[in-house]
């Protein structure tokens, strides 16, 4: 397997937890929908990285490596990079939260539609991104 065939994987991947998003906002399940975006980012952009020749690291937020290597990727996604790093340090931030919440914190109580729709308009974003990259793989 390449690195080429394993970011479009990846990509695969995001792409199908987008759709799911969908069907997780009408049954008004917030915090899950907060959760499957940041899965879905962290997979997008580990595949944009994949797709760059750059191995990445065991963890959940990514998104300062894309932007340490901003030269290696095309133009038009190189000015978005500082922002797809924003989202997925934000989202991570969120991840444990979401899934298990705090004594004082009850998911489906604390997510709103807002932070769902905030998670799945910035999660396209990633993955829109990730097209891009990927497809000229």
């Amino acid at each position: 397997m390449t690195n080429a065939s394993l970011a479009q994987s990846y990509l695969r991947k995001a792409s199908d937890r987008l759709d799911v998003l969908e069907l997780l906002l009408t049954k008004e399940a917030y915090s899950d929908v907060v959760r499957k975006a940041q899965e879905l980012v962290e997979l997008a952009l580990k595949g944009m990285l994949r797709s760059i020749g750059i191995e990445p690291p065991k963890l959940h937020d990514v998104g300062g490596l894309l932007v340490d290597h901003r030269e290696r990727f095309p133009e038009d996604v190189r000015n978005q990079l500082t922002d797809l790093a924003g989202i997925s340090n934000r989202l991570r931030k969120e991840r444990e939260l979401a899934v298990y919440g705090d004594l004082d914190f009850i998911p489906t109580e604390e997510y709103s539609l807002e932070d769902a729709r905030k998670a799945q308009q910035d999660a396209q974003r990633v993955v829109q991104a990730a097209r891009r990259v990927i497809a000229g793989v």
